[in-house]
């Protein structure tokens, strides 16, 4: 919106045309501040994306405000104005240079001293007092700024909010700080160093605490119920419990119904299956087997008459379950006393389902009470605080690296939203013309990056050749080359070409398909020509292959007769001529000479100098409609359609006139220094030979008809053709009285 001011005096804008379309001149530092001002209907583009552009992705993000992928025109201006409100003269935004001089930097504001007190501070870490910007003042760079390692590798404390073990020199603060570490991760200061956060700090101790209330819990003596043998006896219990459960349900089903014991026991064809093989006792076909043999009512053994497989770990449980529950002496479990076995460990059990702070666990409850009892979470809360103090110094290094992203990038952005002076300039490139393309001896320099075909690009009336590009290393890039020099001829889907870059590096590219618009008026001029030329090849191929089925034909019908000779019938009847055909053969013939007869007559009815006009109205006749059409196309090709493909939002018209569309493509010319030989060692001589003589015949001929042509029309008009006839002569008045007398 307009503020009053700018309503009262507003700004004077100046615009250049180029490729027909008006654009707005931004050369100062009153055009950058009210760029607000200017109708966006007069801005070349509305939006364009973040990625894809030969521009660095990074200073566009910045610009990018709603993190939407776009950037558009308030967040353009608002980048300006940020930048423009940092430094003493706008106007040096654009220069586009990659050194900001820091005497540039306004420090009348305290954003700007705040800027200026960091940009040195930066110089300062690097090991330097300064480097020299484009004007020879003291500068920094995009790259210095952003240097993050070293800038802040002097200071670990750098108000990022993590704290690294190395921000002290206190070993106990340093061991629990490694310990935070260990147990709930990490994460990354600026100089990419792993410290830990204020939350990381808070949970730790939190861990902590509950990790020692839950061990003291669990010594009470109703959840450790054997002592410290408890422990050892729940494990035991577990590691069997699902064995046993199965066994006491297997001598239950046997007590209901005896005939199931065949079954629950396993079948003798289970047991001649392992028997057959190489037995090992820890096998899973006799792990799967019941602890014991099945019977109604049976306790389980312990010590004798069990499952191999499971031997040693029913003797574990008698060791140090049953014995001091039930005492050393019973060597056998009813399902009863099993009952009684788990539920006197139930307390433990449940005590262990409980377990708190288990991400502390692995320090052990000594360190973990060590920990507690030690000052080191004061001492670390100590080290964030004295971080977050330093938060707005080293958030102004930050702006220090924004501003000189927007010094050394605005300029080449404001010329390629607002305006479009980089794309016709004849020094500069458009951040969207990627590189470019050698193929079909030209190149083209109109090539953008886009994620695939796009239906909008015929509209453009460019002839678009869309390529894939794969480099070793590297993601395969769709293109959209558009050829505006040249022709169309050997341009198809299939063929290959090198790409190059923006940074010279080359990739393998391949035609996948294609945008057909004229390219050129010289091509659309040949263009009537070369299609008769290859209407004929196809009717002369087609004839030679149903020449050659024909021929094929009658050797193999003269072959079966052969060798049905004697199967013919020998008065069999010549064919008789069909007198109607050859009647219409006749006529045809007949119009054909008196068709050539007529347009020969007025042929040679012309004067000699108007065979030139003749000629000249044939060839406006077969190439004018052709060349009117490729005019009109190439008149209305524009570069709006190409660029949505990739995400822009062109507003105005952006033509590729026929000039400019020729500086975009460049054809393969031999230099103006070469020396060129014509003599070719492998040249076709007899085909050339041939060549001459033919046409040499053809000239003799049309000239010899001539000539008898003239000399028939003599005799019958009493002239050549190309001397105009004698003057009748005209008797005088008195000859009619002479003839009487």
């Amino acid at each position: 919106m307009k503020t009053p001011a700018a309503a009262t005096h507003p700004h004077i804008w100046k615009f250049f045309r180029t490729g027909g379309l008006d654009q707005v001149l931004l050369d100062s530092a009153d055009d950058l501040v009210a760029l607000d001002q200017l109708d966006p209907k007069l801005w070349v583009a509305l939006s364009c994306p973040v990625k894809g552009l030969e521009i660095d992705e990074q200073t566009l993000a910045l610009i990018d405000t709603d993190k939407d992928g776009r950037i558009r025109g308030p967040e353009l201006i608002a980048a300006v104005k940020w930048a423009a409100e940092r430094l003493k003269d706008p106007a040096v935004l654009l220069q586009g240079a990659s050194g900001l001089a820091l005497s540039a930097i306004n420090d009348t504001t305290p954003d700007g001293k705040v800027l200026l007190s960091s940009a040195r501070q930066i110089l300062t870490n690097l090991g330097r007092t300064g480097n020299q910007s484009a004007d020879g003042a003291e500068g920094i760079t995009v790259e210095d700024a952003t240097d993050t390692a070293k800038i802040f590798s002097v200071n670990p404390l750098n108000g990022d909010g993590v704290v690294p073990p190395e921000a002290t020199t206190d070993a106990a603060t340093q061991a629990a700080i490694k310990d935070i570490l260990a147990t709930l991760g990490s994460a990354k200061d600026r100089t990419g160093s792993d410290g830990v956060t204020a939350v990381q700090v808070d949970a730790f101790f939190k861990e902590l605490a509950a990790y020692v209330a839950w061990i003291e819990r669990g010594s009470a003596p109703e959840i450790a119920v054997l002592g410290d043998g408890t422990a050892a006896a729940m494990a035991a219990v577990r590691s069997v419990r699902a064995k046993v459960d199965d066994y006491f349900a297997r001598c239950r089903l046997a007590a209901f119904d005896a005939r199931a014991l065949a079954a629950l026991n396993r079948s003798e064809t289970e047991y001649l299956a392992i028997a057959a093989k190489d037995m090992k006792i820890t096998s899973e076909e006799v792990l799967s087997f019941p602890l014991s043999r099945i019977e109604a009512g049976k306790a389980l053994s312990l010590v004798a008459t069990v499952n191999p497989a499971w031997a040693a770990a029913l003797t574990a449980l008698h060791a140090v379950a049953v014995s001091p529950v039930f005492g050393a002496t019973q060597t056998a479990l009813s399902e009863a006393d099993w009952s009684a076995l788990n539920a006197k460990l139930a307390p433990y059990e449940g005590w262990l389902g409980s377990k708190a702070g288990g991400s502390v666990e692995k320090l052990g409850v000594d360190r973990a009470r060590a920990l507690l009892a030690s000052p080191a979470k004061a001492a670390i809360e100590a080290l964030l605080a004295a971080d977050k103090a330093l938060e707005p110094e080293f958030k102004a290094i930050a702006d220090v690296a924004k501003l000189t992203r927007y010094f050394r990038d605005l300029r080449t952005l404001l010329h390629n939203f607002v305006s479009f002076a980089d794309f016709y300039s004849p020094t500069h490139q458009a951040v969207f013309q990627a590189g470019r393309l050698f193929l079909d001896s030209r190149s083209t320099e109109l090539c953008v990056r886009v994620d695939g075909p796009n239906p909008l690009a015929a509209m453009s009336k460019a002839y678009i050749a869309y390529c894939t590009c794969t480099r070793s290393g590297s993601a395969p890039m769709n293109l959209a080359a558009c050829f505006t020099q040249g022709d169309s001829d050997y341009l198809f889907v299939g063929r290959h070409g090198v790409f190059y870059d923006r940074q010279g590096r080359d990739w393998d590219a391949v035609i996948t398909s294609i945008v057909d618009n004229p390219i050129s008026i010289r091509q659309a001029f040949w263009s009537p020509y070369k299609k008769f030329i290859r209407m004929i090849e196809e009717q002369v191929a087609k004839r030679a292959a149903a020449a050659d089925a024909a021929a094929s034909g009658k050797l193999a019908s003269a072959a079966e007769q052969a060798a049905n000779a004697d199967k013919a019938k020998p008065d069999a009847a010549p064919k008789k001529v069909d007198v109607g055909a050859v009647a219409a053969i006749g006529v045809a013939i007949t119009g054909a000479i008196s068709a050539l007869t007529l347009i020969l007559g007025y042929v040679f009815n012309l004067k000699l100098w108007q065979y030139p006009l003749v000629l000249v109205g044939l060839v406006a006749v077969v190439s004018g409609p052709s060349m009117v059409i490729a005019w009109l196309k190439l008149r209305q090709r524009t570069l709006g359609p190409i660029l949505e493909g990739n995400g822009w939002a062109i507003n105005g018209r952006v033509k590729i006139n026929i000039p400019f569309g020729t500086a975009l493509t460049d054809l393969a010319v031999l230099p103006a220094n070469a020396k060129r030989t014509l003599e070719d060692p492998y040249e076709d001589k007899e085909s050339a030979r041939q060549q001459r003589q033919f046409i040499t015949i053809v000239i003799l001929l049309a000239l010899a008809g001539l000539a008898v042509f003239a000399r028939w029309d003599r005799s019958q008009r009493g002239h050549y053709l190309w001397q105009p006839a004698p003057a009748a002569a005209v008797a005088p008045a008195s000859a009619p009285a002479e003839a009487k007398k």
